[in-house]
Protein backbone atom coordinates (compact mmCIF):
# COMPACT_ATOMS: atom_id res chain seq x y z
CA UNK A 1 0.00 0.00 0.00
CA UNK A 2 1.55 3.36 -1.31
CA UNK A 3 -1.00 5.64 1.65
CA UNK A 4 -2.86 4.58 4.61
CA UNK A 5 -5.01 6.61 6.04
CA UNK A 6 -5.70 5.57 9.98
CA UNK A 7 -8.72 6.58 12.09
CA UNK A 8 -7.74 10.61 11.01
CA UNK A 9 -8.87 13.49 13.17
CA UNK A 10 -9.18 17.38 13.02
CA UNK A 11 -11.69 20.02 14.77
CA UNK A 12 -11.78 23.74 14.78
CA UNK A 13 -12.88 26.32 17.38
CA UNK A 14 -15.23 28.48 16.69
CA UNK A 15 -15.65 31.69 18.47
CA UNK A 16 -18.53 32.53 20.36
CA UNK A 17 -19.59 35.91 18.40
CA UNK A 18 -20.92 37.43 21.48
CA UNK A 19 -18.68 36.79 23.94
CA UNK A 20 -15.56 36.23 21.89
CA UNK A 21 -14.02 33.08 22.66
CA UNK A 22 -13.96 29.56 21.79
CA UNK A 23 -16.96 27.46 22.86
CA UNK A 24 -16.98 24.85 20.92
CA UNK A 25 -14.97 23.11 18.08
CA UNK A 26 -16.36 21.73 14.34
CA UNK A 27 -15.13 18.74 13.18
CA UNK A 28 -13.78 18.84 9.41
CA UNK A 29 -12.50 14.88 9.40
CA UNK A 30 -13.90 12.82 11.85
CA UNK A 31 -12.33 9.18 12.12
CA UNK A 32 -10.90 9.08 8.28
CA UNK A 33 -9.71 5.25 7.25
CA UNK A 34 -8.56 4.36 3.50
CA UNK A 35 -5.58 2.80 1.26
CA UNK A 36 -4.33 4.13 -2.02
CA UNK A 37 -2.30 1.23 -3.74
CA UNK A 38 0.36 2.40 -6.05
CA UNK A 39 -0.72 3.05 -9.65
CA UNK A 40 -3.99 3.57 -8.66
CA UNK A 41 -6.69 6.69 -9.38
CA UNK A 42 -8.63 6.74 -5.97
CA UNK A 43 -11.67 9.30 -6.31
CA UNK A 44 -12.66 11.40 -3.31
CA UNK A 45 -16.36 12.98 -3.45
CA UNK A 46 -18.28 14.76 -1.78
CA UNK A 47 -19.90 18.35 -1.53
CA UNK A 48 -18.74 21.52 -0.71
CA UNK A 49 -17.43 21.89 2.92
CA UNK A 50 -17.31 18.18 3.83
CA UNK A 51 -14.35 18.03 4.86
CA UNK A 52 -12.21 17.01 1.45
CA UNK A 53 -9.56 19.56 1.36
CA UNK A 54 -8.78 19.46 4.82
CA UNK A 55 -8.13 15.67 4.43
CA UNK A 56 -5.86 16.62 1.51
CA UNK A 57 -3.88 19.37 3.48
CA UNK A 58 -3.17 17.08 6.12
CA UNK A 59 -1.72 14.09 4.01
CA UNK A 60 0.94 16.60 2.90
CA UNK A 61 1.17 17.98 6.62
CA UNK A 62 0.49 21.52 5.79
CA UNK A 63 -2.38 21.20 8.26
CA UNK A 64 -1.71 18.99 11.46
CA UNK A 65 -4.49 16.37 12.44
CA UNK A 66 -5.20 16.38 15.64
CA UNK A 67 -5.04 12.27 16.07
CA UNK A 68 -5.15 9.35 13.74
CA UNK A 69 -1.90 8.31 11.45
CA UNK A 70 -0.72 8.82 8.18
CA UNK A 71 1.91 6.37 6.53
CA UNK A 72 3.83 6.74 3.33
CA UNK A 73 5.34 3.36 1.61
CA UNK A 74 4.98 1.84 4.92
CA UNK A 75 6.24 4.77 7.03
CA UNK A 76 4.51 6.40 9.79
CA UNK A 77 4.86 10.84 8.48
CA UNK A 78 2.05 11.87 10.48
CA UNK A 79 4.56 13.31 13.83
CA UNK A 80 7.70 13.48 11.22
CA UNK A 81 9.62 17.23 12.09
CA UNK A 82 9.56 19.01 8.93
CA UNK A 83 13.28 18.54 8.17
CA UNK A 84 12.52 14.73 8.72
CA UNK A 85 9.37 15.44 6.33
CA UNK A 86 11.32 17.23 3.63
CA UNK A 87 12.71 14.41 1.51
CA UNK A 88 9.17 12.78 1.94
CA UNK A 89 7.41 15.71 0.76
CA UNK A 90 9.37 15.37 -2.58
CA UNK A 91 7.50 12.40 -2.94
CA UNK A 92 3.74 13.67 -2.15
CA UNK A 93 2.87 17.00 -4.48
CA UNK A 94 -0.39 18.22 -4.95
CA UNK A 95 -2.66 20.15 -7.64
CA UNK A 96 -4.46 22.73 -6.81
CA UNK A 97 -7.77 23.69 -7.50
CA UNK A 98 -7.42 27.89 -8.91
CA UNK A 99 -5.13 27.47 -11.63
CA UNK A 100 -5.50 31.85 -11.51
CA UNK A 101 -4.27 31.43 -7.93
CA UNK A 102 -2.09 28.81 -7.31
CA UNK A 103 0.50 30.28 -9.84
CA UNK A 104 2.94 33.29 -8.74
CA UNK A 105 1.67 36.55 -10.65
CA UNK A 106 5.42 37.89 -10.74
CA UNK A 107 6.86 34.83 -11.58
CA UNK A 108 8.39 33.69 -15.16
CA UNK A 109 6.90 30.13 -16.03
CA UNK A 110 10.57 29.05 -15.76
CA UNK A 111 10.81 30.25 -12.37
CA UNK A 112 7.79 28.95 -10.75
CA UNK A 113 8.73 25.29 -12.39
CA UNK A 114 12.56 25.45 -11.09
CA UNK A 115 11.67 26.74 -7.68
CA UNK A 116 11.15 23.05 -6.56
CA UNK A 117 14.03 21.92 -7.75
CA UNK A 118 15.74 24.80 -6.13
CA UNK A 119 14.26 24.56 -2.75
CA UNK A 120 15.42 20.84 -2.33
CA UNK A 121 18.72 21.64 -4.11
CA UNK A 122 18.44 19.30 -7.01
CA UNK A 123 21.07 19.84 -9.78
CA UNK A 124 23.01 22.84 -11.08
CA UNK A 125 21.53 25.43 -13.74
CA UNK A 126 21.95 23.79 -16.66
CA UNK A 127 20.47 20.90 -15.54
CA UNK A 128 17.19 22.63 -13.82
CA UNK A 129 17.17 24.60 -17.38
CA UNK A 130 16.72 21.25 -19.42
CA UNK A 131 14.54 19.80 -16.59
CA UNK A 132 12.06 23.03 -16.69
CA UNK A 133 12.02 22.48 -20.67
CA UNK A 134 11.66 18.95 -20.28
CA UNK A 135 8.37 19.48 -17.75
CA UNK A 136 6.69 21.68 -20.30
CA UNK A 137 7.24 19.38 -23.56
CA UNK A 138 5.67 16.44 -21.15
CA UNK A 139 2.28 18.80 -20.40
CA UNK A 140 1.81 19.81 -23.99
CA UNK A 141 3.60 23.35 -23.81
CA UNK A 142 6.47 24.70 -26.01
CA UNK A 143 9.53 25.69 -24.14
CA UNK A 144 9.30 29.62 -25.08
CA UNK A 145 6.31 29.16 -22.17
CA UNK A 146 8.86 29.75 -19.75
CA UNK A 147 9.79 33.32 -20.69
CA UNK A 148 6.16 34.23 -20.03
CA UNK A 149 4.61 34.93 -17.01
CA UNK A 150 1.11 33.34 -15.83
CA UNK A 151 -1.36 36.05 -17.09
CA UNK A 152 -0.10 35.46 -20.30
CA UNK A 153 -2.61 32.18 -20.42
CA UNK A 154 -5.50 30.69 -20.34
CA UNK A 155 -6.84 28.61 -17.39
CA UNK A 156 -5.86 25.79 -18.64
CA UNK A 157 -2.92 26.24 -20.38
CA UNK A 158 -2.60 27.79 -16.33
CA UNK A 159 -3.48 24.21 -15.14
CA UNK A 160 -0.87 22.18 -17.56
CA UNK A 161 1.80 24.55 -15.87
CA UNK A 162 0.63 23.65 -12.19
CA UNK A 163 0.73 20.27 -13.19
CA UNK A 164 4.42 20.56 -14.46
CA UNK A 165 5.17 21.90 -11.29
CA UNK A 166 3.38 18.81 -9.38
CA UNK A 167 6.16 17.10 -11.88
CA UNK A 168 8.88 18.61 -11.36
CA UNK A 169 10.22 16.12 -8.00
CA UNK A 170 9.00 13.14 -9.69
CA UNK A 171 6.32 12.25 -7.03
CA UNK A 172 5.02 9.09 -6.38
CA UNK A 173 1.30 10.58 -5.21
CA UNK A 174 -0.24 13.10 -7.03
CA UNK A 175 -3.18 14.58 -4.87
CA UNK A 176 -5.72 16.75 -7.06
CA UNK A 177 -7.99 19.08 -5.60
CA UNK A 178 -10.72 19.61 -7.87
CA UNK A 179 -7.96 20.26 -10.75
CA UNK A 180 -10.82 21.16 -13.26
CA UNK A 181 -13.90 22.71 -11.56
CA UNK A 182 -12.86 26.06 -12.47
CA UNK A 183 -12.17 24.73 -16.22
CA UNK A 184 -14.54 24.74 -18.95
CA UNK A 185 -15.97 21.12 -20.51
CA UNK A 186 -13.89 20.96 -23.18
CA UNK A 187 -10.65 21.97 -21.72
CA UNK A 188 -11.91 19.53 -18.52
CA UNK A 189 -11.54 16.67 -21.15
CA UNK A 190 -8.37 17.94 -22.37
CA UNK A 191 -6.58 18.12 -18.67
CA UNK A 192 -8.11 14.53 -17.66
CA UNK A 193 -6.38 12.77 -20.98
CA UNK A 194 -3.03 14.47 -19.81
CA UNK A 195 -3.52 13.30 -16.24
CA UNK A 196 -4.26 9.67 -17.41
CA UNK A 197 -1.64 9.67 -20.17
CA UNK A 198 0.83 10.98 -17.59
CA UNK A 199 -0.26 8.60 -14.95
CA UNK A 200 0.45 5.69 -17.75
CA UNK A 201 3.71 7.21 -19.12
CA UNK A 202 5.54 7.79 -15.55
CA UNK A 203 3.93 5.27 -13.20
CA UNK A 204 1.80 7.88 -11.10
CA UNK A 205 -0.15 7.10 -7.96
CA UNK A 206 -3.52 9.90 -7.93
CA UNK A 207 -5.91 11.07 -4.92
CA UNK A 208 -8.59 12.74 -6.93
CA UNK A 209 -10.76 14.82 -5.23
CA UNK A 210 -14.21 16.08 -6.61
CA UNK A 211 -17.65 17.16 -6.17
CA UNK A 212 -18.43 15.85 -9.23
CA UNK A 213 -19.31 12.21 -9.52
CA UNK A 214 -19.48 11.85 -12.96
CA UNK A 215 -16.07 12.95 -13.76
CA UNK A 216 -14.31 10.42 -10.57
CA UNK A 217 -16.61 7.72 -11.93
CA UNK A 218 -14.66 7.97 -15.44
CA UNK A 219 -11.68 8.32 -14.48
CA UNK A 220 -10.95 6.53 -11.05
CA UNK A 221 -10.65 2.88 -10.16
CA UNK A 222 -11.69 3.05 -6.31
CA UNK A 223 -14.37 6.06 -5.14
CA UNK A 224 -14.55 7.29 -1.36
CA UNK A 225 -17.44 9.37 -0.51
CA UNK A 226 -17.56 11.87 1.95
CA UNK A 227 -19.95 13.33 3.69
CA UNK A 228 -19.58 16.09 7.16
CA UNK A 229 -15.94 15.06 7.41
CA UNK A 230 -16.94 11.16 7.61
CA UNK A 231 -16.39 8.22 4.49
CA UNK A 232 -19.74 7.21 4.51
CA UNK A 233 -18.91 4.26 1.53
CA UNK A 234 -16.00 3.04 -0.03
CA UNK A 235 -16.25 1.20 -2.97
CA UNK A 236 -14.52 0.26 -6.47
CA UNK A 237 -15.80 2.41 -9.51
CA UNK A 238 -17.29 -0.97 -11.19
CA UNK A 239 -19.67 -1.46 -8.57
CA UNK A 240 -21.08 2.20 -8.30
CA UNK A 241 -24.46 1.41 -9.12
CA UNK A 242 -24.78 -0.89 -6.15
CA UNK A 243 -24.22 1.80 -3.88
CA UNK A 244 -25.69 1.42 -0.21
CA UNK A 245 -25.35 4.93 1.36
CA UNK A 246 -28.43 7.21 0.78
CA UNK A 247 -25.83 9.80 0.47
CA UNK A 248 -23.82 8.27 -2.41
CA UNK A 249 -27.44 7.37 -3.94
CA UNK A 250 -27.81 11.20 -4.37
CA UNK A 251 -24.99 11.76 -5.80
CA UNK A 252 -25.64 9.29 -8.33
CA UNK A 253 -28.93 10.65 -9.08
CA UNK A 254 -27.56 14.05 -9.91
CA UNK A 255 -25.37 13.17 -12.49
CA UNK A 256 -26.67 13.39 -15.60
CA UNK A 257 -27.53 10.09 -17.81
CA UNK A 258 -28.27 10.11 -21.53
CA UNK A 259 -31.39 7.19 -20.60
CA UNK A 260 -34.29 9.31 -18.27
CA UNK A 261 -35.37 5.70 -17.43
CA UNK A 262 -32.50 5.12 -15.71
CA UNK A 263 -32.09 8.77 -14.29
CA UNK A 264 -35.41 8.13 -12.57
CA UNK A 265 -34.29 5.20 -11.41
CA UNK A 266 -31.71 6.47 -9.45
CA UNK A 267 -34.10 8.97 -8.16
CA UNK A 268 -36.57 6.63 -7.10
CA UNK A 269 -33.70 4.53 -5.59
CA UNK A 270 -32.52 7.84 -3.48
CA UNK A 271 -35.57 8.79 -2.16
CA UNK A 272 -36.92 5.35 -0.77
CA UNK A 273 -33.63 4.97 0.82
CA UNK A 274 -33.71 8.15 2.53
CA UNK A 275 -37.50 7.74 3.39
CA UNK A 276 -36.95 4.07 4.74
Amino acid sequence: MLLEVQELYKRYATNNRWLGFSSESLSAVEGVSFGIRRGETVGLVGESGCGKTTLAMMLVRLIEPDSGRILFNGQDITRLSQYRFRPIRRRIQMIFQDPYASLNPRMKVKNILEEPLIVHELGDSESRRKRVEELLEIVGLPKKTGERYPHAFSGGQRQRIGIARALSLNPDLIIADEPVSSLDVSIQAEILKLLGKLQKELNLTYLFISHDLRIVSNICDKILVMNQGEIVEMLETKDLARAKDPYTQKLLAAVPLPDPGVRKKRRVLASSSKNG
